[in-house]
């Protein structure tokens, strides 16, 4: 696919102006998720395509499309499933369709493999795999996408994609460049993420390690260490860089005492990321609001060489 060879800053941003685009029709279709079959959103799906509603999207192809890709979004509470329906292509002729569980951008992928709760390798369901095809594949984010490749004229494949709340949700990219939320993690043992693709003002206003497992006294608790966290288990970092993995993005502070205020920081960088590293020994819980940095704040920063922290590095 052509977009493939635009540079990486240019692929985030014709995701997020796709999502733009397609979420003024969000709320008219939340309003149609219990109604009659007749009624459900439908449209043909692109080889290249972002969606950001639920829905029925059907792939037909009139010429060979080798390289397909069609990403899936919805709020930061919410995880997505999606559905194949009424699929006809060539397995043995080198057909295939793949749902992935996150994104993938030019071998990058959200959640990076520390963030995800399963191995890479089964992130990636294959409809043409041996042995009985799923045909609902669950993601555990709000993010999630399809490759597909498909030789013959006339072949076909239905997605049906849903949105179910998440009571935990854990990683998640931002549909919007402003905003404000709070990640918890419940006595578990993960890593959470939340990815902003825009350069963003980031206020920390809270991050709090709540009571373990057992009865431990303050001194238990995880102290900050200098420069960095690197010696505790349980700590917030805000990282700043250019891709979505979340493991080659740069630290730009972490945080490992529990503190409330006010922690302002600019970042100037095409992906702004809000990390927990929890143990699972205590609730971990940070809150923290975003806005979209405007021109005159970006040429500042520019002027002060953070733009080469963030895409040099």
């Amino acid at each position: 696919m052509r977009v493939m060879e635009r540079t990486f800053r240019g692929q985030l941003f014709l995701l997020v102006l796709c999502l733009s685009v397609l979420k003024g029709n969000s709320r008219y279709i939340e309003l149609k998720r219990e109604t009659p079959e007749e009624l459900i959103y439908r449209r043909p799906l692109r080889c290249l395509d972002m969606i950001a509603v639920e829905g029925q999207f059907t792939f037909t192809t009139a010429n060979p499309q080798l390289s397909c890709a069609a990403f899936f979004m919805a709020e930061p509470s919410e995880v997505i499933s999606v559905d194949l329906d009424n699929v006809d292509i060539d397995c043995s002729g080198g057909d295939f369709i793949t749902v992935f569980d996150g994104w993938v951008v030019k071998g990058e992928k959200f959640p990076s493999s520390h963030d995800h709760p399963l191995p890479v390798n089964e992130r990636y369901v294959n409809y043409c795999d041996t042995g009985a095809p799923r045909r609902s594949v669950p993601s555990s984010q709000n993010v999630a996408m399809v490759f597909f490749r498909i030789h013959n004229a006339g072949s076909s494949f239905t997605l049906t994609v849903k949105k179910h709340i998440n009571p935990f949700p854990c990683n998640a990219i931002s549909q919007s460049p402003e905003g404000s939320y709070t990640m918890v993690i419940p006595q578990q043992h993960r890593n959470c993420s939340f990815s902003i693709i825009y350069p963003v003002e980031i206020d920390i206003s809270e991050f709090s390690l709540g009571h373990s497992n057992h009865n431990n006294n303050d001194d238990n608790f995880p102290k900050r260490s200098l420069p960095g966290c690197t010696e505790t288990e349980d700590f917030v970092q805000l990282l700043g860089g250019r891709g979505l993995d979340t493991s080659k993005l740069l630290t730009i502070t972490d945080f490992c005492t529990s503190f409330t205020g006010a922690t302002h920081m600019k970042v100037g960088c095409d992906n702004t990321v809000v990390r927990i590293v929890s143990s699972g020994r205590f609730v971990s819980r940070v809150t923290f609001n975003y806005r979209l940095l405007d021109s005159q704040e970006l040429q500042t920063i520019k002027l002060n060489n953070v733009e080469d922290f963030c895409f040099n590095n």
